[in-house]
């Protein structure tokens, strides 16, 4: 049976991952903060669907921490079959006004952390010759964010990385995809304090619905992959339109005016 290792999987999209794995009869590790809520969905997970769950309470903003979910696969002797780094932060407000602690910590989570557990599985992986990794990015990875800048960037950083990865790896019988959600019903928007902003005033799709496309595109070896036809041509478009005017419909996008 194979084992898929979720980071975030306490809430939102990380926790539906975690639900489809189990679904298609993957043991699970599960890594986030919440031991309660990781408890819970253990819990849940184990007796639904008759799986192995470990439970890793990590904060993945610590190098050390990062470290110790390795170590444990590690000694427990657990083989990763598939990654998925969906672990993220996200905060709103102007650059110049942005607590510098939390610019740090959504750089150490959405780019550190997910850098240094690819780097140290992937290399397990290639022995093996096999194996899987996801990314969450974000549509916000194909263009500027303002009032979002470093949540944009730190996207645009995991959209990059995986599209590289992936063209390394081909040959190496290791598929790496970036999924791509726009606005998604998973608690992100309360936590950045951003639910007051156009870009979540309207019907955004569940957390399950973008975690059922992301299982599928992974398993198929997709690349890049980007949830609902709307966000696939709005990421689109951006490659044609004048740079100045993509940054300023972000900006119309992420006002909360």
């Amino acid at each position: 049976m194979a084992t898929a290792l979720i980071t975030g999987a306490s809430s939102g999209i990380g926790l539906e991952f975690a639900i489809e794995f189990a679904k298609h009869n993957h043991d699970l590790i599960l890594v986030a903060r919440s031991e309660a809520k990781l408890k819970e969905l253990a819990d849940a997970v184990k007796a639904k669907y008759k799986v192995t769950v470990h439970v890793l309470v990590k904060d993945l903003g610590s190098d050390k921490q990062v470290d110790e979910v390795h170590n444990y696969t590690l000694m427990q002797n657990i083989q990763v079959d598939y990654l998925v780094n969906n672990a993220g932060l996200g905060d709103y407000g102007a650059f110049a006004d942005e607590d510098w602690n939390k610019i740090n910590s959504m750089i150490d989570v959405n780019i550190k952390a997910l850098t240094r557990l690819s780097w140290l599985y992937v290399r397990e992986m290639i022995q093996r010759k096999k194996g899987r990794i996801m990314n969450v990015a974000s549509t916000a990875a194909f263009q500027p964010g303002p009032y979002m800048a470093v949540y944009y960037a730190s996207k645009s950083y995991v959209l990059l990385l995986s599209e590289a990865m992936a063209n390394e790896l081909k040959d190496h019988g290791i598929t790496v995809t970036a999924l791509c959600p726009g606005a998604t019903e998973s608690g992100f928007a309360d936590t950045a304090n951003a639910r007051d902003t156009r870009l979540f005033k309207r019907k955004i799709p569940s957390s399950a619905a973008v975690a059922a496309y992301g299982y599928k595109a992974m398993m198929k070896g997709k690349t890049v992959a980007i949830h609902g036809t709307m966000n696939y041509m709005m990421a689109q478009s951006v490659r044609f339109a004048p740079r100045k005017t993509v940054t300023a419909i972000a900006a119309k996008i992420n006002n909360k005016d």
